[in-house]
Parts: C-alpha cells; sequence; structure tokens
C-alpha cells in the first residue's frame, strides 16, 4: 500500500455516468480500478471508449477512510473500488 495524493481522476466514457453515480467505480473484470495521477492522463483513457468524462476521485479522504491504494510500476493508481460519495462527475448526462 501506498499513501495517495488528495485527488486522483478516472477516464471513462460520459455513457457510463448514470450506473458510477449510482454505484460508484467497479473493478468489474479487473483486479482493481484503475485511476490517473493528472486529468491528461485520464482523459485519454476515456476517450477510448467514446465520448470522455473525467471524474475526480478524494483519494486522500478515501485513504483517510481506511482504502488501501497501490501504485504500479507505469504510475497507474489501483484500489478495490470508488464509492460514490468520493466522487466528483462534471455536471452533464
Amino acid at each position: 500500500p501506498t499513501p495517495p495524493p488528495e485527488t486522483l481522476y478516472h477516464g471513462t466514457a460520459a455513457v457510463t455516468l448514470p450506473a458510477i453515480r449510482r454505484d460508484g467505480l467497479l473493478k468489474m473484470r479487473r483486479h482493481h480500478v484503475h485511476l490517473s495521477a493528472d486529468p491528461e492522463t485520464a482523459e485519454r483513457v476515456g476517450r477510448r471508449h467514446g465520448r470522455p468524462v473525467v471524474l475526480t476521485v478524494a483519494a486522500g479522504r478515501m485513504a483517510a477512510d481506511g482504502w488501501a491504494f497501490l501504485v504500479s510500476d507505469n504510475g497507474v493508481w489501483l484500489v478495490d473500488a470508488v464509492p460514490p460519495q468520493y466522487l466528483h462527475a462534471p455536471d452533464g448526462p
């Protein structure tokens, strides 16, 4: 486990926002939820899946609440899930 920065980012497609607002970020078929250290990288990731949306993750608050974060060799931050209360999504769909 590695203490995360206060804020991390997650890029996704706009079409997924309703489910994310309801359920948070889930690892689905992966081992972890993947987060980026900067919004530009998150936007590039989201663009691969459609119209991109960058979500802001209150990673520092999550860590203070007991969530464990890992960071991979290529700089991707990993966590088991991100509940909705730790997410900020731009207004829109």
